[in-house]
């Protein structure tokens, strides 16, 4: 009975996708109505939280990729980081196709003259309350050249306890996204969704990005099908079969939302495509961690979408800049649930200048097609594991040629 009623339970639970939507339409319909004095009180909210996020962004960064390199360094040897810089590459050219087709398409798409008015909508409106300032520890590069250093240390040094407390440390930052900021993440889109509303950007900014959701959707599947080719060039197979082979991962990520909780599948299907099985499992759950490709394409057309709409002034070489280090960012993100955006969140407000609502758009926009990204990322897994595979049975070849060859020799 217990047992039913716990699978009961799980079976309506009502995920952070659904809650994003219902705080979005419920903040765009209460915007034309609610009174100043309840306003404030989610533009107070909305202020202690954005100084929270603050606060805790560089402790994520810390907390999530120092240990992530550690992890990366050991294990396998040569062929760990091969598929570690077979992942990264993989990942920055998904982040330059984002960025070099939103710089040709997104002006064609986006409303002329943009919406310079979107600025963070506290300002505009209301003051809070009260504020409160919650300043970080460190920045947002000082968390990232910390993390590298210990990252790369505790692969050298002699000893676990570093490590252990470092994990440890992982463990708590993932409690602090899992229990704090996921949970209160709807409060705080809702929030902006309200004070947009009364701002009278609203319909220009949701209207805006559903047309960026779907130039996100269709990249992402483009995306795919470089992937695949390059993997079909590679191992001599039909890059289409290869592909739907890989359909029920992609099909799996949209339901979940987790590659962590495709793996299975996505391994499945893998070896079905004729990745063989000591490859696949090595690959694809390293990948699953560490590659990215369809969450970087999202963040830097987002990105983009909302700098465009701001007339905010776009640099392309502080674009080139922000998707390599977000491609070293996202190393540690798929663990936890939203993590790739909230890791992001930093390199966001610091590189490009984001401001707090800037930044709650991000997330807005991010979540809503939170599946599609993550089962670009699954699918992908699949070819570069197919790449990996072929470049592991070369490797075995050439390395039993030179056996016969010494075998011979001695003779």
């Amino acid at each position: 009975m217990s047992t039913a009623a716990a699978a009961q339970k799980k079976k309506f639970t009502f995920g952070l996708l659904p809650q994003i939507v219902v705080a979005i339409a419920l903040g765009v319909l209460f915007g034309n109505f609610f009174p100043d004095w309840l306003t404030r009180v989610f533009v107070t909210f909305n202020g202690v939280f954005g100084q929270f996020l603050g606060f805790a962004i560089p402790l994520i960064i810390l907390g999530l990729i120092a240990p992530a390199i550690a992890e990366l360094g050991r294990g396998a040897g040569r062929w760990l980081a091969i598929t570690a810089a077979l992942a990264y590459s993989s990942t920055l050219l998904a982040g330059f196709l984002g960025l070099s087709t939103s710089l040709i398409v997104l002006p064609r798409v986006l409303p002329e003259g943009g919406a310079p008015s979107l600025t963070n909508p506290d300002e505009a409106l209301l003051a809070p309350y009260f504020s409160l300032e919650i300043p970080p520890l460190f920045g947002v590069m000082s968390a990232l050249v910390l993390a590298f250093i210990v990252g790369v240390a505790m692969t050298v040094i002699q000893g676990d306890s570093l490590q252990r407390g470092f994990l440890e440390f992982r463990e708590v930052i993932n409690l602090v996204i899992q229990k704090i900021l996921i949970p209160l993440l709807p409060i705080y889109i809702f929030g902006i969704f309200l004070n947009m509303t009364q701002g009278g950007q609203v319909a220009t900014v949701i209207a805006t990005f559903l047309g960026v959701v779907v130039f996100v959707f269709i990249l992402t599947w483009i995306m795919l099908l470089l992937q695949y080719t390059v993997a079909g060039v590679i191992t001599g197979k039909n890059p289409i079969k290869m592909l739907v082979t890989m359909l029920p991962a992609y099909a799996t990520a949209l339901g979940t939302s987790s590659s962590a909780a495709t793996i299975p599948v996505t391994l499945r299907q893998a070896i079905k495509m004729g990745v063989s099985q000591p490859v696949a499992a090595f690959a694809i759950p390293l990948n699953a961690t560490i590659h990215l490709a369809g969450s970087t394409i999202k963040i830097t057309c987002f990105s983009m979408a909302v700098m465009m709409l701001a007339g905010m002034e776009i640099n392309v070489g502080v674009m080139i800049g922000f998707v390599m280090m977000l491609g070293v960012m996202m190393v540690a993100a798929p663990g936890v649930p939203g993590g790739a955006i909230m890791t992001a969140a930093g390199l966001l407000s610091t590189m490009l200048g984001f401001s707090e609502a800037q930044v709650g758009l991000m997330i807005a926009a991010y979540i809503a097609i939170d599946s599609f990204g993550t089962a670009t990322n699954v699918t992908g897994d699949g070819a570069l594991a197919a790449i990996v595979d072929k470049w592991v049975s070369r490797s075995k070849h050439r390395d039993e040629l030179g056996d016969e060859a010494a075998v011979r020799a001695a003779a």
